[in-house]
This record gives structure tokens, sequence and C-alpha cells, in this order.
């Protein structure tokens, strides 16, 4: 790891996202994937990678 944020990687945030996925913490995940997905120079894979990581707000479903 290093001390620097500037030189993680795009595969640094999206391991990052995975686990506060794993972690139930959907917004931080979200919010990793989006920069993974803005270091991430092919926009199919970008896409792909905020696919799955949708905004938490957008896609949770109210209960009665």
């Amino acid at each position: 790891m290093t001390s620097d944020p500037a030189d993680l990687t795009a595969a640094d945030h999206l391991d990052a996202a995975r686990e506060m996925a794993a972690a139930n913490r959907p917004y931080l995940a979200h919010l990793l994937a989006e920069e993974a997905a803005r270091r991430t120079a092919d926009p199919a894979t970008a896409a792909g990678i905020r696919a799955a990581f949708p905004h938490p707000a957008l896609t949770r479903e109210e209960t009665d």
C-alpha cells in the first residue's frame, strides 16, 4: 500500500470498493467504484464498474 493517494490505481480502488461492499458499506463502495471507473481508460470497463456498484440511494427499496 502506498502513502500517497495519488499513487493508487483503479485496481486499488476497485479492491477497496469490494471490501466496503462486503462490510455492508454500500455508499463507500459506490464512491470507491466511481473513482476506479474514473481512472479506467476503457469506457465499457468503466460502465461495468459503475453498474456493479450503483448509488445506494437509487437502488434502495422501501418496505412497509
